[in-house]
């Protein structure tokens, strides 16, 4: 994925295959052997722990998001977020072979269902771009995550109309995005990348702090926007950190 800089729009786009690869060492570059690549990889039950973790971020910090709304649209994303988690948790399968992709599809439909306001379709809609993009997988690696969120970054983008810098989710997740696009390939294991996704959405939703916002219920405040920190990129921003397997101080919401 990438951003064009005239317009702000999200559009795909295959790695470079001159990109460099990581450093281990002054003056060395090491390439992981394909055995190595195929250890590190991610199954069903991992995305279920995912998702487990991220609800338990959403609970937790559902007063925050509540106060960061009650500035720019309802009041209401961290009590929405936090219910359409709870479902999301209802939904997720007791035994049974389904693959990831299905999985992460059904945590869409379950968002779109419960989640109000806009940003059930648009989290719904990333959920379910990359169930599609991971459909029939039971396995994935990083090229795969990096794939998956991709999709994610574009359907949202598409279903809300919305570029970077617009002040929304895309803020904080299109730099999650490109922090998993330009490590895959390149051997880094999926927790560092995902330590390294963090960290990323963090500073894509503190950089909304200065914006106006050009979509969604804030549209309307124009300039008296500005000053405020998304919700939407901060509950983004929540869910890339559930991506780090255990609990981590590393970066905080505010």
């Amino acid at each position: 994925m990438s951003i064009d800089p005239a317009s702000g729009q999200v559009k795909a786009t295959s790695r470079s295959a001159g990109a460099p690869a990581a450093a281990h060492g002054p003056g060395t570059a090491w390439r992981p052997t394909d055995a190595a690549r195929a250890s590190d990889t991610v199954d069903r039950r991992a995305v279920e722990a995912y998702l487990w973790r991220a609800a338990r971020a959403l609970r937790r910090h559902r007063a925050l998001l509540d106060r960061l709304d009650a500035a720019l649209g309802d009041g209401d994303h961290g009590e929405n977020m936090a219910v359409g988690f709870d479902a999301v948790l209802r939904t997720l399968p007791d035994g049974g072979e389904q693959d990831i992709g299905t999985v992460l599809r059904s945590v869409g439909h379950a968002l779109v269902a419960s989640v109000g306001g806009a940003s059930g379709p648009l989290y719904g809609t990333a959920f379910m771009e990359a169930g599609f993009a991971l459909g029939g997988m039971d396995r994935v690696g990083s090229r795969e995550i990096a794939d998956a969120l991709d999709a994610a970054a574009r359907g949202l983008a598409r279903r809300g109309r919305c570029g970077l810098g617009d002040k929304t989710i895309l803020d904080a997740l299109a730099p999650a995005v490109e922090t998993f696009r330009s490590a895959a390939g390149e051997g880094e294991p999926i927790a560092t990348t995902a330590r390294r996704a963090a960290w990323a959405a963090h500073a894509g939703m503190r950089a909304t702090t200065p914006l106006v916002a050009r979509r969604g219920l804030a549209l309307r405040l124009g300039e008296r926007s500005r000053g405020h920190q998304d919700p939407g990129a901060t509950s983004c921003f929540l869910l890339v950190r559930a991506m780090v397997p255990g609990r981590t101080r590393a970066t905080e919401t505010g």
